[in-house]
């Protein structure tokens, strides 16, 4: 309404992404200070304009370095196209600038399906339980303060965690003896922090908390595993007094009681959807992308671990079968209107072709893989949750869900799997290589090289140096289709085996911590990646082989 005409120069160069998408994204526009898209937007007001509103884009291409990038904005004066002086002919706006009709949702680009819409919702806060197949969904836990509240090692995070209260205890006792008060109805309060990073990390909840007066206690039962990223269990401090945002996700774990969740990427991801299964607590953002979740079962009753807070549990409700597992009512998640939805699809016809709720979870687990549903619908899905279509047949629905399981299993025992027998392991047979435990630790794990046709450096994917004293080669290729939140399994297994240390706190998370100390085993990073080798050959088999989307 304000802007005669409103144009878009598109630079791409979003490097929040990995392999092919990288590589269409091209150069990094201001070069290794950003990882972010560019865009330049020119806003027009003419007063004399007969027409507003006009949207011109022009996406400047796939595969351009940042040089060319760079060379190609040179060679343009201005909107209307490319200077005389570049011995260059003008090219008219017309044939630079691509006209956008927004649609009904807003959307400029990447235009939604309009049949998405039609599906029944796999959720929704605001969605009656007749509109919505889960009842509840949540993000995973979002702490704020990664480095100290997740750790591979137990022993390391009870102490950074111990480090991190005695230090706020002692800032609050050297506040309250200052004299100072907080601010009568403000959030602010007379006083600065000691901001000790080696000490603690504070977050505005944490300055909350201090401000109220309020002590730190460690809790003996906050220590959990978790999901840290996808094929990546580690131990977090599960306290909501350290964990910024706890959202639901005590009320699909509660401390012994089993569930399964399906993640979904969030809106506004920033890589293509992707989807996985859990049967633990998982952190909010498993990579690039921030997830939500949906659990095939919900508790309440109480069974926070935190001594820390007064706060109540959020109240969840409405459910028609539940169980008492110790002091938590465990009660189905997925709505009985959301099973009728799908139930009605395929009227039952004799045996075996009546549908659960279990059923409808694998079911969406399955549809949720289908390369039909995620092309489709791809513009839909990076900017609302998923909706769930009934397939036409009662056949593919079965197949559908059939997949689900199936995936799940591989998905779930991913650390239980044969390892990959056709990969090669060499091991160096020299007299001072290390043994033991020393001879399977890991630091960081790195792709052979090859040349390109032209000479040029590359990786090689089916060759990883595990450490100085092993290698693996021949690692199919096809392994590394199986990609989860923007990154290939694999790669997922190859960036969190390993060491870092954090330059700002100094604390170390060393993968090989997880290995011996929890599993028992100074062999698990190395078998991990054999194991997900077969994990990913076996879930893109079961992809590929999906019936085509007929709705």
């Amino acid at each position: 309404d304000e802007f005669s005409k409103i144009y878009v120069f598109h630079l791409r160069g979003n490097q929040r992404t990995s392999g092919e998408l990288s590589r269409k994204e091209g150069g990094k526009v201001f070069g290794s200070g950003s990882r972010a898209p560019i865009a330049i937007t020119f806003l027009v007001k003419n007063p004399q304009a007969q027409e507003h509103g006009q949207i011109l884009l022009h996406d400047i291409g796939d595969y351009l370095s940042r040089e060319e990038k760079l060379a190609k904005v040179a060679r343009l004066k201005s909107v209307s196209g490319f200077s005389m002086a570049d011995n260059v002919s003008n090219v008219n706006s017309e044939a630079l600038w691509s006209h956008i009709t927004p649609d009904a949702h807003g959307d400029w680009i990447k235009q939604r399906d309009t049949s998405f819409s039609t599906f029944i919702a796999v959720a929704g806060r605001d969605l009656p339980d007749d509109a919505r197949i889960f009842r509840a969904q949540s993000g995973g836990i979002k702490s704020n303060r990664d480095v100290w509240s997740f750790n591979s090692s137990l022993t390391e995070l009870e102490s950074n965690i111990q480090t991190s209260i005695e230090f706020y205890n002692e800032e609050l006792g050297r506040i309250t003896k200052s004299g100072v008060r907080a601010i009568p109805g403000s959030s602010e309060a007379q006083f600065e922090t000691n901001n000790d990073s080696t000490k603690i990390s504070w977050t505005r909840g944490l300055r909350d908390r201090l401000r109220t007066g309020r002590p730190l206690a460690f809790v003996a039962e906050a220590p959990r595993t978790a999901f840290y990223r996808p094929f990546t269990r580690v131990w977090v401090y599960l306290d909501s007094a350290l964990i910024e945002v706890i959202s639901k996700i005590p009320s699909f774990f509660p401390k012994d009681a089993n569930n399964l969740v399906i993640w979904s990427t969030g809106v506004g991801a920033t890589v293509p959807f992707s989807c996985w299964i859990s049967n633990s607590i998982c952190s909010l953002q498993q990579g690039p992308a921030a997830v939500q979740h949906f659990p095939l079962f919900i508790y309440d009753g109480g069974n926070s671990t935190s001594t820390n807070d007064d706060e109540e549990q959020e109240e969840l409700f409405g459910a028609t079968n539940s169980a008492s597992t110790g002091t938590n009512t465990c009660r189905d998640a997925i709505t009985d209107a959301g099973l009728m939805h799908f139930q009605r699809a395929y009227p039952a016809k004799g045996e075996g072709t009546s549908i659960t709720k279990e059923d409808l979870f694998y079911y969406i687990y399955g549809l949720l893989h289908s390369p039909d549903y995620r092309s489709r619908y791809a513009d839909n899905l990076g900017k609302e949750l998923p909706r769930i279509p009934a397939v036409k047949t009662f056949a593919d629905f079965r197949a559908f869900s059939q997949a689900g399981r199936d995936l799940a299993h591989w998905h779930l025992n991913y650390e239980t799997v044969a390892c990959h027998p056709g990969v090669a392991v060499e091991e160096v047979k020299i007299a001072d290589a290390a043994t033991g435990d020393r001879r399977y630790r890991v630091t960081k794990m790195k792709f052979g090289k090859t040349k390109d046709a032209s000479g040029k450096s590359v990786n090689d994917k089916s060759t990883v140096i595990y450490n100085e004293y092993i290698t693996l080669k021949n690692i199919p290729l096809a392994a590394y289709d199986y990609v989860v939140n923007g990154k290939p399994a694999l790669e997922w297994v190859m960036e969190r085996q390993s060491v870092t240390t954090d330059k700002d706190s100094g604390i170390t998370n060393d993968a090989n911590l997880w290995a011996t100390e929890t599993m028992g085993n100074p062999k698990y990073p190395l078998e991990l990646f054999l194991r997900v080798v077969t994990v990913g050959l076996a879930t893109m088999k079961i992809v590929n082989g999906l019936p085509k989307l007929d709705i």
